[in-house]
């Protein structure tokens, strides 16, 4: 077991003398607190401090493990999803607090199955509670698929006929960029490029939120994710024989910066993708991120009233750290 002094970080921190779980979910890392009852009496600064790469442990994100029954105000969705026993509590790495993170639930599932608070087996699903709603995860061997609900455009009726709302300017990128405003577990807006030497001139180092200094047209209300995307066009699933679209994408979180990986931002992608395409537009997406490959099924009508998009990856535990 890791033990790591924060003596100089610049808030002090209710977590001293908690253990924490590190883990990632296609490299975008997080910390996870199992807090059954919900104890432990933490802030967006205690979160903010632990989450910083440079003076605390560092991670895209911070979640509690907690039982939903002793969430305050959780009784209500308790008693509406009975079956939703355990409740992700997630935050941003800025301590905001968070609807719900794709890669964050497949390690939280991981999580759950290896501290034994709800072995879960090879095939099996099991319901957590999120701010977004009751989410289902199930295991698929190695790997972890997450239901992450429906997806809308954020601006219907802007969109043109060709699938955009919005201009971007991202830095290291000449001009106008267009875009598309996708909304699922959070705000997401979609900016498709030509080439990959345009993803790679995408300057995304040293910022921390994606908003400034990028330029939106019209300016998001509430902050948005961006994501930039390749399409590389599409392959054949071998088992299904049906097209697979291929993708890189690179993702620049709000609060965050730029991440290796980004579930939702992952589905976003999918979804925008999907409607570019137009008629016989593939249901299933491989899509490569810095931290790996993550899958995405949109199927038919991503934007259908009962639609549910499918984000499956992997998940691992790299260490336990004790806050002194």
């Amino acid at each position: 077991m890791a033990s790591l002094r924060l003596g100089a970080m610049p808030h002090s921190t209710g977590l001293r003398g908690r253990e924490l779980i590190k883990g990632h979910a296609t490299l975008n890392d997080f910390l996870m607190l199992v807090d059954p009852g919900c104890e432990v009496a933490i802030s967006g600064a205690d979160i903010a401090a632990v989450c910083d790469r440079h003076s605390g442990i560092g991670a895209d994100g911070f979640v509690r493990v907690v039982r939903t029954t002793a969430l305050p105000g959780g009784g209500a969705f308790a008693t509406s999803v009975p079956e939703a026993e355990w409740f992700m509590d997630y935050y941003r790495a800025d301590g905001a607090v968070a609807e719900m993170c794709g890669n964050a639930a497949r390690l939280f599932a991981q999580v759950l199955d290896s501290e034994g608070l709800r072995p879960i087996a090879d095939g099996e699903s099991v319901t957590i509670g999120t701010r977004g709603g009751a989410r289902t995860i199930t295991r698929l061997g190695e790997l972890w698929t997450v239901d992450m609900g429906p997806a809308r455009l954020a601006n219907p009726e802007e969109a043109d006929d060709e699938g955009w709302d919005t201009a971007v300017v991202v830095p290291g990128l000449a001009g106008q960029r267009a875009a598309l405003s996708v909304e699922i577990s959070g705000p997401h807006t979609v900016v498709a490029l030509g080439e990959e030497k345009e993803l790679e001139a995408a300057a995304f180092a040293g910022l921390t939120d994606s908003t400034d200094p990028v330029a939106y047209d019209p300016t998001p209300e509430t902050g948005t994710n961006l994501e930039v995307v390749v399409p590389l066009g599409e392959e054949t699933d071998p088992d299904t024989h049906s097209p697979v679209g291929v993708a890189r994408v690179r993702v620049l979180e709000r609060g965050v910066g730029e991440t290796l990986s980004h579930g939702a931002g992952c589905c976003a992608v999918a979804v925008a993708l999907h409607a570019w395409s137009g008629p016989g537009a593939p249901e299933d997406y491989r899509l490569l991120v810095a931290g790996g490959e993550i899958g995405v099924h949109v199927g038919a009508d991503p934007l259908g009233e009962d639609s549910s998009v499918l984000l499956t990856g992997p998940a691992a535990i790299t260490g336990r750290v004790t806050v002194v």
